[in-house]
């Protein structure tokens, strides 16, 4: 299955950050920092939710209704005109379901190792938000996962299956942080210091980003 990662470096994530960054009047390779670095943590976030059987299953009744993948059909129709303020406004609802209390902490410091401020990383992440509930929607259907009971194999798979332990905990930290930054750049230093370079999974990625 392909990661979150291997999705933003294909075809499909050039169109993605693109169509982000031209809609929310960002620059694209901190547009590209930004969601390399949001997503795999919104996701581990999803994971975290899915975990209880009522979590399980409203993500998987999003999936199979509004975010069943069809808003990857027509994205230059989505990025064409700006992004709909319905989608903006759906996004902001999915960052607030996803993150709750976490979403200001969370913005703030993907915003401090980007280079923008953190209502410039909120604005990409809902605009990024109904799409990656679209890509997850679309891996649903590929993978043929049906029931709720499916979803948190599909997020881990997409997160990099078997991840090393560091990167996972990378994510959980910054989901875990209280907003003020030096948690993570503790966990980060610890975590990215170690990451392998190259292909390394999230941590590869991330320790570039982060310019480890």
């Amino acid at each position: 299955m392909a990661g979150i990662l291997d999705l933003l470096n294909s075809d499909l994530g050039k169109t993605i950050i693109s169509g982000v960054a031209g809609s929310t009047g960002n620059d694209s390779s901190k547009t590209s920092s930004v969601l390399t670095m949001a997503l795999p943590v919104l996701m581990k976030a999803m994971q975290r939710n899915a975990s209880t059987p009522q979590g399980a299953e409203g993500l998987m009744g999003a999936i199979q209704g509004k975010h069943d993948g069809s808003i990857l059909d027509n994205l230059g129709g989505l990025f064409g005109g700006g992004v709909d303020d319905n989608v903006k406004q759906d996004g902001s609802k999915i960052l607030g379901h996803v993150l709750g209390a976490k979403q200001q902490g969370v913005e703030k410091i993907i915003g401090e190792k980007s280079g923008l401020d953190a209502g410039s990383v909120g604005n990409i992440l809902k605009v990024a938000a109904p799409i990656l509930m679209g890509v997850l929607g679309n891996q649903a259907k590929q993978q043929n996962v049906s029931s709720s009971n499916g979803i948190g194999d599909l997020l881990g798979g997409m997160l990099g299956g078997n991840s090393a332990q560091k990167e996972q905990s990378f994510l959980e930290s910054i989901l875990d942080a209280d907003g003020d930054g030096s948690i993570v750049d503790d966990v980060a230093g610890m975590v990215l210091g170690q990451a392998t370079k190259g292909k390394g999974g999230i941590g590869g990625l991330l320790g570039g980003l982060f310019g480890k």
